[in-house]
């Protein structure tokens, strides 16, 4: 019986902070600092060759967004333990690809593109990241994005 109510009470946190990512990924602010130097674009090979378009670029400052979304978040995320940690790792990058014109259609599209990003433009943010939760590479840490 305490087991199954522990299960339960894990359930119920596990909904509700992915429920409060939802939110904050709805409601957050944009408060970037796009004096960061940049970078040359990240391009990502469009899935869409069947509508003949060209490839999607994920510009310099969403990518430098992306890492500066990430960095704060590690300590956090080591604090939750891996299976909260990436819930909240989801979190953060819908809320990076909905700041960032439906970058999400293009992260359901094909994941590893946060892998991409952040191992040209972040590398070692990338690194702890994935140390911390515990995965190869941040595409396998995302739930509810595609294949």
């Amino acid at each position: 019986m305490f087991t199954r109510h522990s299960r339960r009470l894990r359930s119920a946190v596990v909904v509700g902070v992915m429920a409060a990512s939802a939110m904050l990924a709805a409601c957050g602010d944009d408060d970037t600092d796009t004096s960061a130097p940049t970078t040359a674009p990240v391009t990502m090979p469009s899935t869409t060759a069947t509508t003949g378009t060209d490839e999607d670029k994920v510009t310099p400052e969403a990518a430098r967004q992306l890492c500066d979304m990430i960095a704060p978040e590690i300590d956090n995320w080591r604090d939750q333990g891996t299976v909260l940690g990436k819930v909240s790792f989801n979190g953060t990058v819908q809320n990076w690809a909905a700041r960032n014109q439906g970058l999400n259609d293009e992260v359901i599209r094909d994941k590893s593109i946060i892998d991409d990003v952040t191992t040209q433009t972040c590398p070692d943010v990338r690194d702890q990241a994935t140390k911390v939760l515990e995965v190869p590479d941040l595409a396998s840490a995302l739930a509810g994005f595609g294949g």
